[in-house]
């Protein structure tokens, strides 16, 4: 097992390993204590992992309640918040018991922002089930709920007080839902550690610990620095604004992991054609997306995926924050004019790159 501390308003443990959804009832005791756990889960994860985990619970001498909502990123609304509130509330859950998000990025959103809103706050543990979640939603604090208009409109920045990662949960994955966290793999790859890139090109499965402790890593190092996502944070977003807007214009039909591999390829383009990005970048990039099958590009056009990406939140008056690569392993953050996001993105479409 692996323990990375994450030094952000709350300080707390991301802990990687195999066995640990087995053990999640000791730690929360130890680190948390309260009497009662919500288990927020979605339909197809409570199947799989919900009654081990309660098991694991009980044994701690908690009482648990589940709370389970359809799969999918059409469940991350106000709806279903609103409904895990009023659950939370019939429950007579209290600030000193605790919220456990069992899932993937939708649910830990979703059980995140309950956490941060239900009587102002109340503890909460993140325990991933998908490879995105572990390498990326998972740790930062970054809870939300999507919005007509857009992903991930409302929210708060609200950290865990511990991550479980338990790495042999992913062998369930679908292998589609697999290449969606392999997608976040690559994207830290290219904004912060070439040797993650290159490490994708043998065998995953064989080192799944290893990589996912570096993502986590980087991505502590970037929160610690920048929290409220002010600055450098925006690194992170690589690929996501391009990305956001296909999920958005798909009705989420097309998976995030997918979106943003696609929004990655795009924005790379964009970026050799302006003279940003290093020649072997893009070859690089496609092909090691080509490799684990995800998108290259997409087939929605320049204008309407610019009037789509004006409802991102990283939107800021007349400008946008775009994270542009220089080369494998570093990017830079720069202002495009909303007016110019069209060309850009225009740019990014243009496929000429074998």
């Amino acid at each position: 097992m692996k323990t990375i501390t994450v030094a952000a308003s709350k300080t707390y443990d991301v802990l990687v390993g195999d066995g640990l959804l087995d053990k999640a009832g000791s730690f929360l005791r130890k680190t948390i204590g309260g009497q009662t756990v919500v288990i927020v889960a979605d339909d197809n994860v409570t199947e799989l992992y919900g009654k081990r985990l309660e098991g694991s619970l009980v044994k701690s001498g908690y009482r648990v309640a589940q709370f389970v909502f359809p799969h999918g990123e059409s469940s991350k609304n106000w709806e279903t918040f609103f409904s895990l509130l009023n659950f939370l509330a019939e429950e007579k859950f209290s600030r000193s018991d605790v919220i456990a998000a069992l899932g993937g990025g939708v649910t830990g959103d979703l059980a995140g922002f309950a956490a941060a809103s239900y009587m102002r706050g109340v503890p909460f543990v993140q325990i991933p089930t998908t490879l995105l979640a572990a390498v990326d939603s998972s740790v930062g604090g970054k809870t939300a709920i999507n919005l007509a208009s857009g992903k991930n409109l409302a929210g708060s920045f609200y950290q865990p007080d511990i991550v479980l990662c338990d790495v042999s949960a992913f062998s369930t994955l679908p292998p589609d839902v697999f290449r969606d966290g392999l997608a976040e793999v690559i994207k830290y790859g290219m904004i912060a550690d070439c040797s993650i890139f290159q490490s994708l090109k043998t065998p995953v499965n064989t080192q799944l610990e290893d990589i996912i402790t570096r993502c986590v890593e980087i991505k502590r190092d970037i929160v610690t620095e920048d929290e409220f996502e002010k600055g450098r944070r925006k690194l992170l977003n690589f690929g996501h604004t391009v990305g956001h807007a296909i999920e958005l214009l798909s009705d989420y039909s097309i998976s995030h992991g997918h979106a943003v591999a696609a929004g990655m390829a795009v924005i790379t383009r964009a970026a050799v054609r302006l003279g940003l990005c290093k020649e072997n970048c893009l070859p690089g990039l496609i092909s090691m997306l080509e490799r684990y099958e995800l998108p290259v590009n997409t087939s929605y056009k320049a204008d309407v995926l610019a009037r789509a990406c004006l409802s991102d939140k990283k939107r800021d008056g007349e400008s946008l924050t775009m994270v542009f690569p220089l080369e494998i392993g570093r990017c830079i953050l720069k202002e495009i004019p909303v007016d110019e996001l069209e060309s850009v993105i225009q740019l990014g479409l243009e496929r000429n790159e074998k």
